[in-house]
C-alpha cells in the first residue's frame, strides 16, 4: 500500500520528533525509510540542521509507535514541544572531548619524541606507561561521541560510519596497552588520539554549521510582543501573555507596542509598520475595520483591536511555518562527503577483515595480522575526505569576513556556486532602504517656507518627517515656532504658523512616497521621495550577469516604487508580493531547473532566504532577514554579491582539489596497509598527513580575488 493510500485510511496528523543523533545524509535516509516503512505514515522528511523529522500520519498512528520505530533502528527521539524554539546544541557535546582529545595529544606526542629518537628499556617502558595513563582515560572520554553512535547502531544489528572509527580506536588502543603491559617496542596511543583530535574536529565544524541553520525562526517568533493588554468586560485591562489570547479578546495596543495576535482594529487609528509582511518601507495609515498583524508595530495612536487569529495561527507564525518548511526541503541537498559515508563503513569493514582473514591464512599469526587490521582501519579513516570541505568552507568564510561578509552557513558555498538565478528585493537590498526628500523639491522651497516644513517635521516621528528634518537640518535651515501643533494619524502634522493654518501631510494620490506642505495662502508644495540604489548597483548587476546570473526584481512594495528602481537598473521584476508569492516564484524557478540566490532584507524575505538556493542579505536588514541568510554583507556597496559568487566558485574548486587529494591518498595508503608494510603509527600519521595536505590547499582560499568593475 502507498503512502497516500494509508493517509487516505484516516485524518493525516502532523508530528515534529527532535532526533538528536542525525549528522549525516546516511543517518537521514535510515530515520525517513524507517518511518516510511510504518503503517500509516503518510511521509517522513528530516530537517538535518534542526535535527528533527516532519512525520504525516494517520490519526489512529499514535506518536509512541513513531519514537518506537526511531528506537527499533537505534535514534533517540522525543516530541517537539512547541514552546521550545531551538532544539539541544549539537556543538557543546563535542567541545569537551575535543579539548580532552587536543590536550592528550599534544602531551603524549611529546612523550612519543624520545622513543622515536631511540630510547630503548627502562626509559621506553617508562614513557609507553605515562602515555598509556594520559592516553586511555582521554581515549574513552574523548571517543564517546563515536562509541554511543556505533553502540546505538550494532545494538539494533545496523552499521554507520562511526563503527569502524570505533573497532580501530578499540583495537588500537587495546593492543597499545598489551605492547606496554608486555614491555613492547610499539605502543600507538598518539596515533589513536589524533585520529580523534581530527575526527572531532571536523564533526565540530559541520555541527557549528548546522546549528546557525535553526537561528532564522527563532528570531522571527521573538518579533511578537510577549503579550497584550486585554480590555476586560467590567472595563478593567489585563495583561494576557501571547500564548494565551483567544479569538474575541479585546486588545490596547499603545503607541510603540507590537501586536501580540492578528485582529481587526475596532477603535481608533494610526500609522503601522507592517513591513514584516510586505517589505513597505513606509508606515501604512490603519484606521477601524482594518486588519492588523501579530508583529506589526504601532506608530503613531493607541488603538483597540479585537483578536481574530492568535499563537499559532497568527500570520507570523505561518511565515516561521514556511521558513521551517523551506529548510526542510533545504536539508534534503546531500553534501559530497557525506554520500562517501554511505559506502565507508561496509568498505573498511570489508578490507580490514579481508585483510586479517589473509594474512591469516600465508600464516602470519592473529598479533601480526590484528596490528595490520589496525592498521587499515586508521589509514582508511576518512579524516581528508570529511574535512575537504569544512576546512574550505572555513577558510574562504575567513577571507570573505575581511572583505566585509559574513557567512552564516558555510555549505551555503557549495549552493551559491552553482546559482544561475539572482531575485533581489527592492527596499533594503537594491536600494539603501533610506528615503529621502528630492533635493530640487527642497531647493526649490522658500526659505521661510522650509522652516515651517522642518519645524512641523521635527513634530512627528513619522520615517519620511525624519528624513526632511535630517535634510533639512543638513542644510542649516533654522525652526520656526509653531502654535497648536498635532499630529493627526494617516494624515500628518498641522499646527498654526503667523495665524495660518499649516500642515505637512500625505499626498492625495495613493501609493506615492512624497509629503506635502500646506500653507493658508500659498500654493502646496510636492516633497517626493525617493530610495537611492546602493551604491555600485550597476557594475553589481552587470558583473552578475557577467557570471552567467540572471537578475530580476522581488519585491514586496507598491507598484509604482518597483517600477521606478526597475527603469534605472534596466530588471525585469514583481512588485507587492507576499512572503507565500516570494516563496512561490523560487519554488517555480527550482522546478524549472534554476539554482535560486535571493537577496532580501526583511521580516516578509524570511521565508524566501530560507526557500531559495542560497541567500545574501545586508547589515542593515531585519534581525530576522540576518539570521534566515546564508551570507550578510556589512557595507553599502552591492559590489558584495559578485564578490561573494567569485569565492563560492572558487571554494568549490578547491573543495573538489581536496577530494582528489584525499581519494588519491586512500588509493596509495590502503595498499600499503593491507601488505603489512604500514604499522598503526604510520597509519595515523599518514592520514594526518593527508588531512594536513587538505588543509594547506584549502589555506589558498585565506586571499580572495578582488572583484573588478565591469562599467
Amino acid at each position: 500500500m502507498t503512502a497516500s493510500a494509508r493517509a487516505a485510511h484516516g485524518v493525516v496528523e502532523t508530528t515534529v520528533l527532535i532526533v538528536p543523533g542525525m549528522h549525516c545524509a546516511g543517518c537521514m535516509a535510515k530515520v525517513e525509510r524507517g518511518l516510511q516503512a510504518v503503517p500509516g505514515v503518510a511521509s517522513a522528511r528530516v530537517n538535518l540542521s534542526a535535527r528533527q523529522v516532519r512525520v504525516d500520519h494517520d490519526a489512529a498512528l499514535g506518536v509512541p509507535a513513531l519514537v518506537n520505530a526511531l528506537e527499533q533502528i537505534g535514534f533517540a527521539s522525543q516530541p517537539r514541544d512547541e514552546d521550545m524554539v531551538r532544539p539541544p546544541s549539537a556543538v557543546k557535546p563535542l567541545l569537551a572531548p575535543l579539548a580532552v582529545a587536543g590536550f592528550a595529544c599534544m602531551n603524549v606526542m611529546l612523550l612519543s619524541v624520545s622513543i622515536w629518537s631511540g630510547a630503548e628499556g627502562a626509559t621506553r617502558e617508562l614513557f609507553h606507561w605515562l602515555s598509556a595513563m594520559i592516553g586511555v582515560p582521554a581515549i574513552l572520554y574523548a571517543g564517546r561521541p563515536f562509541f554511543a553512535s556505533a553502540w546505538g547502531a550494532l545494538k539494533h544489528w545496523r552499521t554507520n560510519m562511526d563503527v569502524p572509527i570505533s573497532i580501530g580506536v578499540t583495537l588500537a588502543t587495546a593492543l597499545s596497552v598489551y605492547e606496554t603491559a608486555t614491555g613492547g617496542h610499539d605502543a600507538w596511543f598518539d596515533g589513536t588520539l589524533m585520529l580523534l583530535l581530527f575526527l572531532l574536529a571536523g564533526r565540530t565544524l559541520d555541527a557549528m554549521m548546522r546549528d546557525r541553520a535553526r537561528a532564522g525562526v527563532d528570531s522571527l517568533l521573538r518579533q511578537a510582543a510577549p503579550g497584550a493588554m486585554v480590555i476586560a468586560p467590567g472595563g478593567g485591562l489585563d495583561w494576557v501573555p501571547a500564548r494565551d489570547l483567544a479569538p474575541g479578546m479585546l486588545m490596547r495596543v499603545a503607541a510603540g507596542e507590537r501586536l501580540a495576535a492578528d485582529g481587526e482594529i475596532v477603535s481608533g487609528a494610526s500609522n503601522l509598520d507592517q513591513s514584516l509582511l510586505t517589505g513597505e518601507s513606509a508606515p501604512v495609515p490603519a484606521t477601524m475595520g482594518d486588519i492588523a498583524h501579530a508583529g506589526t508595530l504601532n506608530i503613531d495612536a493607541p488603538i483597540d483591536v479585537c483578536v481574530t487569529a492568535a499563537g499559532h495561527d497568527t500570520s507570523l507564525a505561518e511565515i516561521a511555518r514556511l521558513m521551517e518548511a523551506s529548510g526542510q526541503a533545504r536539508s534534503a541537498y546531500v553534501r559530497i562527503a557525506d554520500r562517501a559515508s554511505r559506502i565507508y563503513a561496509p568498505a573498511v569493514h570489508t578490507l580490514a577483515l579481508a585483510s586479517f582473514i589473509g594474512w591469516m591464512l600465508i600464516g602470519a599469526g592473529a598479533y601480526h595480522s590484528v596490528v595490520i587490521a589496525i592498521a587499515v582501519l586508521i589509514i582508511t579513516c576518512p579524516c581528508a575526505i570529511g574535512l575537504a570541505v569544512p576546512v574550505a568552507q572555513v577558510v574562504a568564510c575567513g577571507a570573505l569576513m575581511r572583505a566585509g561578509v559574513m557567512v552564516k552557513d558555510g555549505s551555503a558555498l557549495e549552493r551559491l556556486a552553482r546559482i544561475d538565478r539572482a531575485l533581489i528585493d527592492k527596499t533594503g537590498s537594491l536600494t539603501l532602504g533610506q528615503p529621502t526628500p528630492d533635493p530640487a523639491a527642497l531647493a526649490a522651497l522658500p526659505a521661510d517656507e522650509a522652516q515651517v516644513a522642518l519645524a512641523l517635521a521635527s513634530h512627528s516621528r513619522h520615517p519620511l518627517s525624519r528624513a526632511l528634518a535630517g535634510a533639512l537640518t543638513a542644510q542649516r535651515v533654522s525652526v520656526v515656532p509653531l502654535a497648536d501643533v498635532e499630529e493627526v494619524p494617516g494624515y500628518g502634522v498641522r499646527a498654526r504658523w503667523q495665524d495660518r493654518a499649516v500642515a505637512l501631510r500625505r499626498p492625495d494620490a495613493a501609493g506615492t512616497s512624497a509629503a506635502v506642505l500646506d500653507i493658508a495662502g500659498s500654493p502646496a508644495r510636492l516633497i517626493p521621495f525617493a530610495d537611492r540604489l546602493r551604491p555600485d548597483a550597476d557594475n553589481a548587476l552587470a558583473w552578475l550577469q557577467a557570471l552567467g546570473v540572471e537578475c530580476s526584481i522581488l519585491s514586496g512594495d507598491n507598484v509604482r516604487a518597483v517600477a521606478d528602481v526597475a527603469r534605472a537598473t534596466g530588471l525585469t521584476a514583481q512588485a507587492a508580493a507576499s512572503p507565500a508569492d516570494k516563496r512561490d516564484a523560487i519554488t517555480r524557478l527550482q522546478r524549472a531547473g534554476r539554482a535560486v540566490l535571493m537577496v532580501g532584507d526583511g521580516l516578509n524575505d524570511g521565508p524566501a532566504l530560507t526557500a531559495a538556493d542560497a541567500s545574501i542579505a545586508p547589515g542593515s536588514a531585519s534581525d530576522v532577514g540576518r539570521q534566515a541568510s546564508d551570507f550578510v554583507f556589512l557595507g553599502d556597496s552591492l559590489l558584495a554579491l559578485p564578490r561573494t559568487v567569485l569565492a563560492a566558485r572558487r571554494t568549490m574548486r578547491v573543495v573538489r582539489q581536496n577530494f582528489v587529494l584525499a581519494i588519491g591518498y586512500n588509493v596509495l595508503a590502503v595498499p600499503l596497509a593491507i601488505m603489512g608494510l604500514v604499522t598503526p603509527l604510520v597509519a595515523a600519521i599518514a592520514m594526518s598527513s593527508s588531512s594536513l595536505i587538505v588543509i594547506a590547499n584549502s589555506l589558498r582560499l585565506a586571499r580572495q580575488p578582488r572583484a573588478r568593475a565591469t562599467r
